[in-house]
């Protein structure tokens, strides 16, 4: 390991250094901060390049500003070249040991590591500084997959971490980064571009098309087909652009296979749902589940699938796209998602509703649209949410120049408005 402790100082900011922060991020801010002061880890899971980095430069940042010495605050970010050849849990020790010494470290260490999941045996370091009766440490983590939260830091340190979802810019946040109003223009700019933050910095469409390419290409090749052992890269791909091409549709895996085998792909169910676990573990696209409302119960077989970013669905789909209502859909769920709610598709012998969203004692029933264009649209609507007879908050979302109040305690909200008024939870919202 070529690291020294120069390159380690270069990265951090115990000199009092310039910390470039980027779209303040808050709710983020608020929620790890909430957790700060004791022994939990602090993990954030999120999809490459959706500003897992910049969010911890926020936090330590916020440290710094309560009274936190910098020097105390150690920061590593293993996708940068500087630490390539950082490839293990050993050497990472030896590094924060070599840290501790030349600086002479006194009190709480507040280690802070991005994209850990690239270091061997990160789990097992991560739950041995966790539980340090010698010296005191509190750890914030991230990585790019999900299954670390299940089957890696699971083993090692059940019950004593706190996982926080990190998702691309919120439309409120994409609003402040771009400088655009709340409005019917600034949401139609968001359901195109999606909220990576790199793109704020990229002004041609080119520019912006080949960026999500080569992010596509760093998670297929770093995140799945190395960690899995893929062997078919090619359909891999297909089916990732199928999904994209098709958010919000309800098919099955059986359908799935069959699409692909009719355009000359070689498949079967097996590999598909394997291919498919992989894209959701690797924070690329969500699965949406259906939900019997009479029965309480989840139903198995067909679901929806819903990016993580709508700028991949921008930019490997190109073409006509009539469908901005399946764009807005997403970025609905997307909304809930992001704030802690369980998502489902809705289900029954009389309804079919786009959104089940709960958290907690919260519940709602969500239909989104893009227009209320006429009448048997408004009917179709708000039919599916009539036909349910308890007493939660029925909605729909639409991108319609105005909002038309109340039908049968079913509240119309426009979408943008929607979208900046009701965070973080359904209270906020006038029903």
């Amino acid at each position: 390991m070529n690291i020294t402790f120069e390159i380690l100082e270069q990265h951090n900011y115990w000199h009092g250094e310039t910390i470039r922060t980027g779209i303040p991020r808050k709710s983020y801010q608020d929620r790890i901060l909430a957790f700060s002061g004791n022994r939990l880890v602090k993990v954030m899971i999120g999809q490459r390049r959706t500003g897992k980095s910049t969010i911890l430069k926020q936090l330590i940042e916020s440290l710094i500003s309560r009274g936190v010495n910098p020097g105390n605050i150690f920061y590593l970010d293993k996708e940068h070249l500087d630490f390539a050849d950082l490839t293990d849990s050993r050497q990472l020790d030896t590094l924060i040991q070599l840290y501790r010494k030349r600086l002479a470290i006194k009190g709480k260490v507040y280690l802070v590591l991005d994209e850990i999941q690239e270091i061997a045996d990160w789990e097992k370091l991560v739950a041995s500084y966790a539980q340090d009766d010698r010296q005191e440490y509190e750890l914030y983590i991230t990585g790019s997959n999900s299954h670390m939260l299940s089957s890696e830091l699971g083993t090692y340190l059940s019950g004593r971490y706190v996982p926080i979802a990190v998702f691309p810019l919120s439309f409120q946040e994409f609003l402040t980064g771009y400088g655009k109003q709340p409005d019917k223009a600034g949401l139609l700019a968001y359901l195109r571009q999606g909220g990576l933050p790199e793109l704020i910095n990229l002004e041609s469409g080119e520019a912006r098309r080949h960026y999500v390419m080569a992010l596509r290409d760093s998670i297929l090749l770093n995140d799945i087909v190395r960690k899995f052992d893929v062997q078919d890269v090619a359909l891999l791909e297909r089916l990732f652009h199928f999904l994209c091409a098709n958010i919000g549709s309800l098919f099955s895996i059986n359908k799935l296979v069959n699409h692909l085998t009719s355009t000359g792909a070689k498949t079967n169910f097996e590999t598909l749902s394997r291919y498919v676990s992989h894209l959701e573990q690797a924070l690329l696209i969500h699965n949406c589940s259906r939900y019997d409302i009479k029965g309480k119960d989840i139903l198995s077989g067909a679901r929806k699938y819903y990016l993580n970013d709508l700028a991949f669905r921008e930019h490997l789909t190109p073409g006509f796209d009539p469908c901005l209502s399946r764009r807005l859909e997403n970025c609905i769920y997307l909304h809930f998602l992001a704030r802690g709610y369980t998502v489902h598709v809705g289900a029954s012998r009389d309804a079919e509703v786009d959104l089940v969203v709960e958290k907690g004692t919260e519940k709602a029933y969500v239909q989104v649209c893009y227009l209320l264009a006429d009448a048997p649209i408004i009917e179709r609507e708000y039919r599916s949410l009539e036909a349910i007879r308890d007493n939660f908050p029925k909605l729909v979302i639409s991108m319609d120049d105005v909002e038309f109040g109340t039908r049968n305690g079913i509240r119309h909200h426009l979408a943008w408005d929607f979208l900046v008024s009701t965070d973080p939870n359904l209270h906020s919202v006038n029903l």
